[in-house]
């Protein structure tokens, strides 16, 4: 079967481009694929995460991202498409143009949309004006619209399949990015605390800097780690220096081998205002560390079971966020329990088996075009 993504670039250390690299690897190494990526704009020859070998790889090259490229664009994808032939199309591209590619390119075989963000990723911090909230309604119509042309509109969690009207619609979460051997799992003895992810508005490290501040008070040999792109505009250090916590927390840049991390640390924690699945969840679960994480839409409340296998806490409850964390670094029987439990309940997201749902979903609209 030839199977056609579409996206932007691939080449960064970005959740969307890992889940791509697993999932495409997976159906062109053993399930008998022959997939194609589509990109725009990508000029890095090395990428951050590693595909697949028999990955065929095209792109197209438009100049910035006015309205002038916009025709470069849609004459790129026909050409791509036309040379392919593919017998099914994958669209991943969270931006506004992945909704209308069915209409620019005529939707020449059985088209899916996969929907890696939650639609709040619209909300941007302090936008509140009338004006915003008109242009962020507007732009929900238009997603509507044009998610009513492919086959399958394909979300990662059960949550979001609220944020939109269609009938579509089908939830196929994201697949476990490793899972090591029981010998390589975390101790949860290290005196660390880790979160991974880009500093963002929507990952809510301002809410996770003050949640720590008393956990430092009560615990100040214990440490908390952030792994992400820099973004000097969220000021991260600078609220850390006001909440006199800089010795405490420590902020580094995306590294590829972040396995290692989650091996070395004791519990992994999620502040995020929303999220489209929560990857980084099962990544840590794997490892079997407990996480504890605001039950932000949409993710977490899919993947973790509250006392469990990790904890839960009330979307925006800093206070409770900092009680969670404490409770877990205060109470080693159950942070060891959780930690088991949390590496049993990821199996389900083992790429063996999320592939085959993808299978399973191509195969059944060729069959249904066929027939």
């Amino acid at each position: 079967m030839k199977l056609l993504y579409i996206t932007n670039r691939v080449s960064g250390p970005g959740g969307l481009e890992r889940v791509l690299s697993i999932k495409a690897s997976y159906l062109a190494d053993h399930l008998n694929y022959e997939v194609h990526i589509l990109t725009l704009n990508q000029k890095e020859t090395e990428l951050f995460y590693d595909f697949s070998t028999n990955i065929k790889f095209h792109n197209i090259n438009t100049e910035g991202r006015s309205i002038k490229s916009f025709p470069k664009y849609v004459k790129g994808l026909k050409k791509v498409v036309k040379d392919v032939r593919p017998d099914v199309i994958s669209v991943c591209d969270d931006g506004l143009k992945g909704f209308f590619v069915p209409l620019w390119i005529g939707k020449p075989c059985p088209m899916v949309y996969e929907r890696h963000v939650s639609k709040n990723v619209e909300v941007k911090k302090g936008k509140t004006s009338f004006f915003n909230k008109l242009s962020t309604a507007i732009k929900y119509r238009f997603m509507n619209f044009g998610g009513k042309y492919y086959d399958y509109f394909v979300v990662l969690t059960k949550g979001n399949t609220k944020e939109w009207n269609l009938n579509n619609l089908k939830v196929i979460p994201n697949p476990l990015s490793f899972y090591p051997e029981e010998e390589k799992v975390s101790n949860l003895m290290q005196k660390r605390v880790l979160a991974v992810g880009k500093q963002s508005y929507q990952k809510g490290y301002d809410r996770l800097l003050k949640a720590w501040k008393p956990v430092t008070e009560k615990y100040p040999d214990w440490t908390l780690d952030i792994y992400g792109t820099f973004s000097e505009s969220e000021k991260l250090e600078e609220l850390a220096s006001r909440l006199s916590i800089s010795d405490k927390v420590n902020f580094y840049a995306p590294v590829k081998n972040i396995a290692k991390k989650y091996q070395e640390t004791s519990i992994y924690v999620m502040s995020s205002r929303y999220e489209g699945f929560g990857m980084v969840l099962t990544e840590a679960m794997a490892y079997g560390v407990p996480c504890v994480s605001f039950d932000c839409p949409y993710g977490p409340s899919d993947i973790i079971s509250s006392q469990e296998n990790g904890l839960l806490v009330e979307n925006g409850d800093i206070d409770g966020l900092s009680t969670s964390i404490l409770s877990l670094i205060q109470d080693e029987k159950s942070r060891i329990m959780m930690g088991k439990n949390a590496r049993k309940a990821v199996q389900r997201y083992f790429p063996e088996k999320i592939a085959i749902e993808w299978d399973d979903l191509f195969t059944n609209l060729i069959h249904t075009m066929s027939t």
